[in-house]
């Protein structure tokens, strides 16, 4: 079948495809009693490096040196320090790998290596999990080991001390992709008794894999669509405008199909049910909230539903932390954590005016329309208008280049950010006259 073919012909569905049978393998030794903590952590860890090895090759290093490093740190820092050395420290190495690419791309205009484009994104969920770590171990909600690792131990002791941050950094199912995992959740998923909780369900599991059948089958028809138009070179006036939909339809049903690929390998391993939650803390939530994404008409909440867990992930280091211009400064550091590119910065900071746009149109129009037909109306010509902003803002992320960015800015899909951006103007202009 084309579907089948084309999603496992993708590098990384195909090696996510193919950690499966080791996340079953783990879940069933887990039962055995005679499997210890240590030698789960192992596992995973084990499992991790062959992966990275297959599927990166050579450019693993590129993501065990900073793991090492962030260990090194995690474990000789105050608890105080811990979290701004790490993340200088990643954010750095990270932003030299994407340089790396920069170079490749618009200097030599050669195509990057397919493995290591692999690793640059394994390396920014890397980034992630070393930033959350240090984040949870400065805010005390994890014992720090530093204390440890100072002491007159042996060298078999501090190794084992830190083997639970090693296998964290680099455990096999979310190394590739997924969700973020939080240590404390990580830790009490793998010290965890399976006879208490269900680690997965096999129902859970062809419940996904029927909505990736279904995703797929609908990203071949509508690739088929988009083969037969005009391009983004080719299109003329409002042509253009299906054109921009239309593709941003295509990575969009992608992207649901990797992430859902993704939390089944979580799910698979026993990442994923109510094993690691700890009181307070939010359950476990999937990365593709599909049904909210696609009937949400307000920007706002499409940028808090998409990829859930970077969202909040960006949401606790960058916007709860920034005194000035929060908004801004969030979608400011995704852009670098995402590689810098100039579509990528033109796409973040357009959606970050977009929902600072939307915040206030939204609560303007809650205060006036009050009859349901007015409200269906309005409700439903925001929707299409938020499904047309956000289609013009990842094909800006995606192209990245600065030949595509322009066709995209001249073009028709330029108008809808645009309304956007005078009704800001308009509505600020008009609550400072009120006041």
């Amino acid at each position: 079948m084309e579907w089948l073919r084309l999603f496992f012909l993708h590098p990384v569905s195909f090696y996510q495809g193919a950690a499966f049978p080791f996340a079953f393998l783990f879940n069933y030794l887990c039962i055995m009693d005679s499997f210890s903590t240590r030698a789960r952590y192992l596992f995973l860890l084990a499992g991790g490096g062959a992966l990275a090895m297959a599927a990166m090759g050579p450019y693993a290093v590129l993501v065990f040196t900073p793991a090492v490093c962030a260990v090194a740190l995690l474990c000789s820092l105050d608890p105080q320090q811990v979290h701004r050395w790490t993340f200088c420290f990643q954010m750095s190495w990270q932003t030299l790998c994407h340089l790396g690419l920069h170079y490749t791309e618009y200097y030599l205009h050669e195509p990057p290596s397919v493995r290591f484009c692999i690793t640059l994104s394994s390396l920014m969920l890397l980034t992630q999990r070393v930033t959350s770590l240090s984040l949870d171990i400065c805010e005390g909600k994890v014992e720090a080991a530093s204390g440890g690792i100072r002491s007159r131990s042996s060298l078999s002791e501090h190794v084992c001390k830190a083997l639970p941050y090693f296998s964290y950094l680099l455990f096999f199912p979310a190394l590739l992709g997924g969700s973020l995992c939080s240590f404390q959740r990580f830790q009490a998923c793998v010290q965890g008794s399976s006879a208490l909780y269900p680690r997965y369900s096999f129902w859970a599991l062809s419940w996904r894999g029927l909505q990736i059948l279904g995703l797929e089958c609908i990203n071949v028809a509508v690739s088929r669509m988009v083969d037969a138009g005009a391009g983004l070179t080719d299109c003329q006036q409002f042509e253009c405008i299906y054109v921009v939909w239309t593709t941003a339809g295509l990575f969009k049903l992608t992207y649901y199909s990797h992430w859902i690929l993704d939390d089944s390998l979580l799910h698979a391993a026993g990442f994923g049910s109510e094993l690691g939650q700890s009181p307070g803390e939010e359950g476990y939530v999937p990365d593709a909230d599909i049904w909210t994404l696609e009937r949400t008409h307000r920007i706002s909440v499409f940028a808090r539903k998409w990829n859930q867990s970077t969202a909040r992930w960006l949401r606790r280091l960058v916007f709860q932390h920034s005194r000035a211009w929060p908004l801004l400064q969030t979608f400011a550091f995704s852009a670098w954590w995402h590689g810098l590119h100039p579509g990528q910065v033109f796409g973040f900071l357009c959606w970050a005016v977009m929902v600072e746009a939307d915040y206030v149109i939204h609560s303007f129009a809650n205060e006036f329309i009050r009859s349901w037909p007015m409200r269906l109306f309005y409700r439903t010509l925001t929707w299409a208008h938020t499904q047309l902003i956000i289609a013009y803002i990842m094909l800006a992320v995606e192209v990245r280049s600065f030949s595509s960015l322009w066709l995209l800015c001249n073009s028709y899909n330029s108008v809808f950010p645009v309304v956007y951006c005078i009704l800001l103007l308009l509505l600020v202009k008009r609550k400072h006259k009120c006041k």
